[in-house]
């Protein structure tokens, strides 16, 4: 059965070139959020097998978002994706409980490579 999962990213082309990635290799796009706030909205309306996140966003950003799942769904299944390849970033993800990182520009078999090892 296809994995549902939410992607958000801040700008609509990265959600658009995620999703069609995503949808060529059989999974499917249940929701987008612009942001945090509004990806914390939507899992909880959706409850998706697996979050791609971006941290770097608006109003709330991906690591304090992906905190706000983990606290609604411990085992909730997120994968952080930016542009700043900074450990730190990644380091604090990871400790948050994020599965995998992904860094942009995204190479579509790493997307599908980090999305497998975590949903199948």
């Amino acid at each position: 059965m296809a994995k549902n999962i939410l992607i958000s990213d801040d700008a609509a082309f990265m959600r658009m070139m995620i999703k069609d990635i995503l949808t060529k290799n059989g999974y499917n796009v249940v929701g987008e959020a612009e942001n945090g706030a509004k990806a914390v909205e939507k899992y909880n309306e959706l409850k998706p097998d697996l979050v791609l996140m971006d941290i770097t966003m608006p109003e709330m950003d991906g690591i304090q978002a992906l905190k706000k799942i983990k606290e609604a769904d411990s085992s909730a299944l997120v994968i952080m994706c930016s542009a700043m390849g900074q450990q730190a970033m990644v380091i604090e993800s990871i400790q948050a409980g994020a599965k995998d990182f992904i860094v942009k520009p995204f190479q579509a078999d790493r997307v599908i490579e980090a999305v497998k090892k975590v949903v199948g």
